[in-house]
């Protein structure tokens, strides 16, 4: 009893130091994400289309999503509250979890199930695991941890750096070989973001880009030498359609063109929640890839409008983060996490509506997805624990130059 009151006195001291903001927006998001799903798939999840013909509850995906959701909700919990900050910077504990990455990489290429053409997902009998949308995370902290331990060595031989690169080039290979385009360009995209951002000056930059190059004609000309097939055959057939999908509305630009009607059919104030029309077998995944043009049909633009300007507004507080924090190693994980929320949402967004070819990367917060939810739980709990750390080093700061000018007084 007495170590229940010592926990609850504990939380109480600690959430004033808890960015509520961005908290409240996480949870937010996470509500009109279950909302969504239980809209989506309703109809879909009865009439069998989702689940292999075999008809289930309306409830079915929904409940999922919830039970992904309070995980989610713990993990946010326990890392904004609980967990200690500074156990990220220890070797042991990233060269641990950069082996793990490795071992549900590996684990995934010999023995995953293959969905939509891309052999991605671990069946764990209670779910589905993505071992990429893990790496994410990974990477976000274990490159600015190389970057703020060599940081200085950088800027004088920025080949320093050269052997933590490959390790992350050769995770994403396994990631490729997957056949999951997507998730590699965007872990790509992340680990470029965080190397920009971390000022290691243009000529090192250009050295290190050139090595990249390199490696990367190497990897080309093995997949050319022994034909490895890394792009599934729906990706490359969906490049022809991004022009005008309606010219093959019967064929490859069915789910485009369809997913343009329901973002055109929602106007400004949507047909109303659960008055979509084409997620009644229009879109083959609504719950997913096309949950956006469910929100934009049912909601409409002023719906879709609110959904994105919370997303923008974590991506925003994670840069202001980055620029209030006087932990390079901190700086450089919000960076990351900033750019891992806005290239995924610029990727699906983009994918749905022409822009890119659809690569069934999933809305944060929004999409249907355990792997999902809980690399963003993980990443959002990144997120307050530094807010939380640069809080109460603020208060700190705060209390010393009191503590000072009292002195100077006597």
């Amino acid at each position: 009893m007495n170590n229940m009151k010592r926990l609850f006195r504990y939380i109480l001291r600690s959430s004033k130091y808890i960015d509520f903001p961005l908290l409240i927006t996480y949870l937010a998001l996470c509500f009109i994400g279950l909302t969504m799903v239980y809209s989506a798939s309703m109809v879909a999840a009865t009439r069998g289309t989702l689940t292999g013909g075999i008809p289930v509850a309306g409830t079915y995906f929904y409940t999922r999503q919830l039970i992904y959701v309070i995980v989610g909700f713990f993990i946010v919990f326990f890392m904004a509250y609980i967990m200690d900050v500074k156990i990220l910077k220890q070797r042991n504990v990233q060269l641990g979890m950069m082996g793990i990455m490795l071992a549900l990489l590996f684990a995934t290429l010999l023995f995953g199930s293959e969905i939509n053409g891309s052999r991605s997902w671990l069946k764990l009998g209670f779910m589905n695991l993505q071992a990429s949308e893990l790496l994410k995370i990974a990477i976000i902290l274990y490159v600015p941890y190389i970057i703020e331990r060599k940081r200085y060595e950088i800027q004088r031989q920025p080949t320093v750096i050269l052997w933590p690169i490959a390790f992350v080039g050769f995770c994403l290979g396994l990631v490729l070989l997957q056949k999951d385009v997507g998730q590699t360009l965007l872990i790509g995209g992340i680990f470029f973001s965080i190397i920009v951002y971390s000022g290691i000056g243009v000529k090192n930059l250009i050295k290190i880009g050139s090595y990249a190059m390199l490696a990367l004609v190497v990897v080309i000309l093995i997949i050319v030498i022994f034909r490895i097939n890394i792009l599934p055959s729906y990706l490359t057939a969906r490049f022809s359609a991004l022009e005008n999908p309606f010219n093959y509305e019967s064929g490859i630009g069915y789910h485009l063109s369809n997913s343009l009607l329901a973002i055109g059919n929602g106007g400004l104030f949507g047909r109303g929640l659960g008055n979509s029309i084409m997620k009644l077998g229009y879109l083959p995944e609504p719950h997913t890839d096309f949950i956006f043009a469910i929100i934009s049909e049912e909601l409409g633009f002023v719906g879709a409008f609110i959904v994105l300007a919370m997303i923008f507004f974590i991506v925003y507080r994670a840069f202001e983060l980055a620029s209030r924090t006087s932990s390079y190693f901190y700086k450089l994980v919000c960076v990351g996490i900033a750019s891992y929320i806005a290239l995924q949402t610029f990727v699906n967004l983009g994918g749905i509506s022409g822009l890119i070819p659809l690569t069934g990367v999933p809305l944060p917060f929004i999409s249907f997805g355990g792997s999902s939810m809980l690399s963003l739980s993980i990443a959002m709990g990144l997120l307050l624990i530094i807010a939380k750390q640069i809080k109460y080093d603020d208060a700190k700061q705060r209390y010393m130059k009191k503590q000072q000018a009292q002195m100077r007084r006597y």
